[in-house]
């Protein structure tokens, strides 16, 4: 008792363990929710609700339905079924009717009931030998107490082992009516005004025990709002803070500059391609540095944007260097950028972990003497003994492959470098905007000319016979095929096929008439390498692979990939994998065998065959997978949304992200003392102060 005299009562962060009714014990099992304090369970907030405001008298409910029935207890009972199980049975009226109560091996309920109590119970009625409702939650009303789970709108909590919906509600409802009144609104008046947004207490109240629907949609959106406004001014901050530290590299961007790198190329760049070029060159024509995120389908032409930002870095008299998550990808961008640039007398260069030694050294030399113009590389480039003689422009191809730290490493080693990043994965502007909301954003929402849409058809297991007679088929016109599988290895229970037990079953059993190649992410880098060289030169017909050719890798004879358990695969990522075909201008096609069963599975591989736009499908892919998978620190540095939903609520985070960036325009700081409360929030959540 004596640790509970430390905390105040309305301290909202008194451990849980103090409320009447938790413990030590209770109190551990709530810590597996997350929830440690008074505050934390009042923000824990109900996944949904159930109208039980409405009760019907037991004449008007029919069979099939859910009802909420005030009523009295006529009689109690026990039994057991013909399997010997035992059940507790009430019988229950309301002057209207009568119907029963059951709970299969639950008799030690019985103690709880006797006739004559008064009852709420909610749940559906059924009828078997009788009209009956199965296990449904009940209240017995006590003299002058208000029922915490009927006779309203009732929220239903997610739960851990030994933690009851009802447990919940009524410790909930005793921390709100002990404790909701000490919350202190963070949000100024202004903003509360501005946005129609309720007071703090009463969103905390009836986002949990809600009088009407109204008030509830009115304390979600507050809540929401708080949460989203939060997360923007985190986002207004350090954008402000990379233009106010960061004066940038101005280049001086000449007159017909586009039309003089466009003469380098032998194909007609599409309209979004050079409005993105144009957009990218007023930036670096700034006084501030340039922190802007490059999206664009597969194949829609994003490596040859970043092309350009170089060729105008170098023609100021500055390094570039383009880093990318891989050394396949690394060395095809090196012999792009090498096939256009060379002949112009502007040195590039390769630097990826894979070379000799000595040959790293040399490179690493002539980089910080200021010899080389470009360097193409992968993580070599981010470590401690590279230095660059005069770096003015960092591009970070796939750049949602690297974690944050990697990102800082390679922005610390040119600090007032221009930053391009890239990424092939398109991502849905309302997640853009909470991931990326300190980036500027640019969009390449248009495919070259003479892209083929890819045909996809899903097969099921059982017509696997027709799949490789196809895969004959395209071989002997002179294509080849891409194979993918889930998984490297697998154990023999295993549904799920492997890439190294089928390459020896397609090999050896299936097409042994063909060259059949393996590749996967255990192998060593200049293995991938070698086996990516040879699939390109048609040494192989076929490469059995795992998810390692997702990206960027470009082989334009491949004209079939085969996807196997494709169920297994998200559905970004099979969009992802489908993108690496269809590049040589001959009719392309993705087969999808798997197990179509359950509603996700189906609305991936329906969606997979019915568009080919990669923003559409990460939209739907979004739906699927829920905000949380996007959303880890690993990648962005910033908290999970716990509260709101970014696809439904998207206009509360537009609304918050304007309200955001006019605070962080007028104070940076938050030294205003009506953003006292907001500045204590985000040092908590967003510093760990």
């Amino acid at each position: 008792m004596q640790a509970q005299n430390t905390f105040n009562r309305k301290d909202i962060h008194t451990p849980v363990q103090f409320i009447k009714g938790v413990g030590p014990k209770k109190a551990e099992l709530l810590a597996k929710l997350d929830i440690h304090c008074v505050k934390d369970l009042l923000y824990y907030l109900p996944r949904r609700y159930e109208d039980r405001s409405v009760f019907t008298p037991i004449r008007q409910m029919r069979v099939g339905q859910y009802y909420t029935v005030n009523a009295k207890v006529l009689s109690t009972g026990i039994y057991s079924t013909k399997k010997g199980i035992p059940v507790l049975q009430l019988r229950l009226g309301d002057g209207t009717g009568s119907f029963y109560c059951v709970w299969f091996n639950m008799v030690f309920l019985a103690k709880n009931f006797k006739a004559g109590q008064d009852i709420i119970v909610y749940g559906r009625l059924d009828l078997f030998d009788k009209l009956q409702m199965s296990h449904p939650d009940y209240e017995i009303l006590k003299d002058g107490e208000d029922p915490v789970s009927m006779g309203k709108i009732v929220p239903v909590y997610s739960l851990t082992e030994d933690v009851t919906q009802k447990y919940l509600r009524g410790l909930v409802s005793r921390a709100l009516e002990g404790y909701a009144g000490e919350l202190q609104d963070v949000l100024p008046d202004d903003i509360r005004k501005s946005h129609d947004l309720a007071d703090i207490r009463f969103a905390i109240n009836n986002i949990h025990f809600p009088d009407t629907m109204e008030d509830l949609d009115k304390s979600y959106r507050r809540i929401v709002f708080e949460e989203f406004l939060m997360l923007q001014i985190a986002l207004a901050r350090k954008k402000a803070a990379f233009h106010a530290h960061t004066k940038g590299l101005k280049h001086d961007i000449k007159e017909g500059a586009l039309e003089e790198f466009l003469k380098l190329l032998s194909f007609k760049l599409t309209s979004a391609q050079e409005r993105v070029m144009n957009e990218i060159a007023r930036d670096m024509a700034g006084s501030k540095a340039m922190n802007r995120l490059l999206q664009g389908d597969v194949g829609s032409g994003k490596t040859v944007v970043s092309m350009y930002a170089l060729y105008l870095t170098v023609k100021n008299g500055y390094q570039g260097v383009i880093m990318a998550p891989t050394e396949i990808l690394a060395r095809q961008h090196y012999v792009a950028i090498s096939g256009i640039f060379m002949p112009l007398g502007i040195n590039v260069r390769l630097l990826i972990s894979g070379l000799e030694d000595t040959v790293k050294s040399q490179i690493k030399a002539e980089v910080k003497n200021g010899d080389v113009d470009i360097i193409c590389g992968t993580h070599a480039l981010i470590q401690e003994d590279v230095n660059f003689n005069n770096l003015g422009l960092a591009v970070i191809d796939e750049q949602h492959k690297f974690g944050v730290n990697q990102r800082s490493a390679m922005k610390s080693k040119g600090p007032n470098a221009h930053m391009l990043a890239m990424t092939a994965t398109p991502i849905p502007r309302t997640l853009a905007l909470t991931i990326y909301g300190d980036m500027d954003l640019s969009v390449i929402d248009e495919l070259p000319q003479g892209r083929k849409p890819v045909t996809t058809f899903f097969i099921e297991e059982n017509k696997r016979e027709q799949v490789y007679k196809f895969i004959d088929e395209e071989i002997k016109k002179g294509r080849q095929v891409f194979m993918v599988y889930p998984r490297i290895t697998t154990d023999d229970e295993s549904e799920v096929k492997s890439a190294e037990s089928m390459y020896g079953r397609i090999q050896e059993h299936v097409f042994p008439q063909y060259k059949v190649g393996l590749i996967h992410g255990k192998m060593a880098a200049e293995q991938k390498s070698e086996i990516m060289s040879k699939f390109k030169t048609r040494k192989y017909d076929i490469l059995v692979s795992t998810v390692v050719i997702e990206v960027g890798l470009d082989i334009p004879n491949a004209s079939l990939m085969v996807i196997e358990n494709a169920e297994r695969f998200g559905l970004a990522q099979l969009h992802q994998l489908r993108g690496r075909i269809g590049r040589g201008g001959h009719d392309s096609y993705c087969i999808l065998i798997g197990d179509h069963e359950g509603e996700n599975a189906e609305r991936r591989f329906s969606k997979m065959l019915e568009t080919q736009d990669g923003f559409e499908i990460a939209e739907e892919d979004l739906q699927l997978r829920g905000p949380g998978e996007f959303l880890g620190k690993k990648q962005h540095g910033l908290p999970e949304i716990r509260f709101g939903n970014i696809l439904k609520d998207f206009e509360i985070m537009e609304n918050s992200r304007k309200a955001a960036f006019e605070i962080v325009s007028k104070d940076p700081g938050l030294t205003n003392p009506d953003y006292c409360g907001l500045k204590k929030n985000m040092q908590r959540r967003f510093e760990g102060g």
